[in-house]
């Protein structure tokens, strides 16, 4: 089908109420996008083919992004692997041949810089792809996002479809997910950092408050937070005296390198690609190699470096310490972004920026 995208172009969201998916809608309707369609996962479960058919049906979109997906951290990947892999082939295979199905002008596919070989040269080129074994500590979740790439592809190539891969590197930003079980190294870190701070201010008011609304604290964690804050039970008297350094032990030896980018820069470049036109996008659809474009900053730094920066940010004073037990992960991750850079696209957020945005966001849902 012709490339006809306007303001008034029905785009279905897939995933719009995550961090992803959040700031791709914010992207739009900031842009003058007015006929955006989203469904929430009680209104459409996306790994129902049967469910997904009858929405393309009835909606016929004509551009989709794909952000929909199951994420975590480590933690997450190495507990659910069946999950991680079946859900994200399910719900990619059924959106995307959905997509075919119902002639959609364009899809974009959201994947993440894991599917890149675990030692594979930095910074990581799109053409790394499959060319060495993966990071065991999120294989399950990377085969699946290569499926979809390569899901991608050979539409393209059998049915002259015009579908994207975009890989971004480590995204954070508003509507993030902050359990502690469950979430990415930054999020978790500004969480983390931010309960250290409430347990030096002796707040366990506030401790009980981020419960609430971010997810259980794991029971060692909230012990020793509570440890740090505990009130003298006679109501006329000051909070007991609190260590002058409470101690936040994180994840790993604190050497890996990592790079990250704000969510609302993400959907920046995602819409960017997008609205391209059909020459200036020409080279990414051949036989020879897959429809993927990397989406990062290009620029790393070290997980303890990172922990010292978000500390800064937050405001905690104590020390931070590595427990070098836990997996480190890849040892280095960052991305080559010149295939993005050389169509017209540059990142505009800084990470002490979009860091202080973050934590100013967690803050707003407490």
């Amino acid at each position: 089908m012709p490339f006809n995208l306007n303001l008034s172009s029905k785009i279905y969201v897939a995933g719009h109420r995550g961090l992803v998916g959040s700031a791709l809608l914010r992207r739009l309707q900031a842009k003058g996008y007015t006929n955006l369609v989203t469904r929430t996962h009680a209104e459409l479960e996306l790994r129902d083919q049967a469910a997904v058919q009858a929405f393309f049906a009835a909606e016929k979109p004509e551009y989709v992004i794909l952000a929909a997906a199951k994420v975590g951290g480590i933690y997450a990947n190495n507990t659910y692997p069946a999950e991680f892999i079946h859900d994200n082939l399910v719900i990619q295979s059924n959106v995307i041949h959905s997509a075919w199905q119902h002639n959609v002008n364009r899809l974009l596919f959201l994947g993440s810089s894991c599917i890149y070989p675990k030692n594979a040269p930095q910074p990581m080129t799109e053409e790394c792809l499959l060319t060495g074994p993966l990071e065991p500590t999120n294989r399950p979740y990377a085969l699946a996002k290569i499926a979809g790439i390569e899901m991608c592809w050979s539409y393209n190539r059998q049915y002259g479809t015009r579908y994207m891969a975009a890989m971004p590197t480590n995204l954070y930003g508003p509507n993030d997910n902050y359990d502690l079980n469950n979430s990415h190294v930054l999020p978790a870190m500004i969480r983390k950092l931010h309960l250290a701070k409430l347990a030096q201010a002796g707040d366990i008011e506030g401790i009980n408050r981020d419960e609430a609304t971010h997810g259980i604290i794991p029971a060692d964690l909230k012990a020793k937070l509570l440890e740090s804050c505990t009130l003298n039970l006679a109501p006329d008297v000051e909070p007991c005296p609190l260590p002058l350094e409470p101690d936040v032990v994180l994840w790993g030896t604190g050497t890996p390198k990592r790079e990250f980018l704000y969510s609302d820069d993400m959907a920046d470049a995602c819409l960017y690609l997008l609205e391209q036109s059909e020459d200036k996008l020409d080279s990414l659809f051949n036989d020879e190699q897959p429809p993927l474009v990397n989406i990062g900053c290009g620029e790393d730094l070290t997980i303890r470096e990172l922990a010292e920066l978000v500390a800064e940010v937050v405001g905690f004073k104590g020390t931070l310490t590595f427990d070098a037990g836990k997996p480190d992960g890849t040892m280095r991750k960052v991305m080559d972004v010149s295939r993005i850079n050389a169509l017209g696209w540059q990142r505009t957020m800084q990470l002490k920026d979009g860091i202080a945005l973050s934590y100013q966001d967690m803050l707003s849902k407490i």
